[in-house]
């Protein structure tokens, strides 16, 4: 990983007013502060064979923790889920995701979420599982500035570019709310599709939701999907 500048702040957008449950856009967030951008180099997160490397990917996600302050605790590198979802392109789009809980039997889950500066979450959904409903989830911004796009009047900001290895540069919805630390924003209506894309700094996010079933997740993107369904 090359950092240009050092790391800094996190934050969390998830568009759509459809998405908001009692949260005004752009609570917790000044829109007069620019924050200092952190260049990553995507070809460092892959090795020889093209093969994305996640102990590389978790490195990146390591140390923005460390940078923001993110209680790191024993065993939490070990157990991360990091994932480019088969795109080649880690530094424009994926996750890093801790998960402390997924109850289904009383239906409880609790997980974080990490973005690098920049990248995305690509556009999802969820249906109803084999034995939970589908999920219904909110997310709290810890650290940093996102951008929360969902269903809603198209409002996206110059600053919010979707990477070409997602739909080409598309997504379904284009409705964004900016988040900042603090602010809580709730998936108000089920089924609807949703996406994510860190600020210049990353983003860290406490997620909850009812349950989490991971074969009741679909992604817009076809190429996408298949690989998170396992189909390539």
């Amino acid at each position: 990983m090359k950092i240009m500048t050092a790391v800094i702040g996190t934050a969390c957008i998830l568009g759509g007013q459809a998405l908001l449950a009692g949260e005004s856009a752009g609570a917790g967030v000044d829109p007069s502060h620019k924050l200092e951008a952190i260049t990553l180099d995507n070809a460092s997160f892959y090795g020889a064979d093209g093969k994305f490397d996640t102990e590389k990917g978790k490195d990146a996600v390591m140390a923005l923790a460390k940078h923001h302050g993110y209680p790191v605790f024993p065993g939490m590198r070990d157990k991360l889920w990091v994932s480019d979802y088969g795109t080649g392109q880690f530094a424009k789009l994926g996750l890093a995701a801790f998960l402390f809980k997924n109850n289904e039997e009383d239906r409880y889950m609790l997980m974080d979420l990490f973005l690098l500066p920049g990248q995305m979450l690509p556009e999802h959904w969820h249906l109803d599982g084999d034995k939970n409903p589908a999920k219904r989830e909110g997310w709290l911004v810890r650290w940093g500035l996102s951008h929360i796009v969902g269903e809603g009047e198209p409002n996206l900001g110059r600053d919010v570019v979707i990477p070409k290895c997602h739909m080409n540069g598309e997504a379904t919805t284009k409705h964004e709310v900016v988040a900042g630390p603090g602010t809580f924003v709730a998936l108000s209506k089920v089924y609807t599709r949703h996406w994510q894309l860190a600020g210049p700094e990353g983003a860290i996010i406490s997620e909850v939701a009812n349950v989490h079933t991971d074969n009741a997740v679909r992604h817009s993107d076809k190429n996408i999907n298949d690989n998170f369904l396992g189909k390539k």
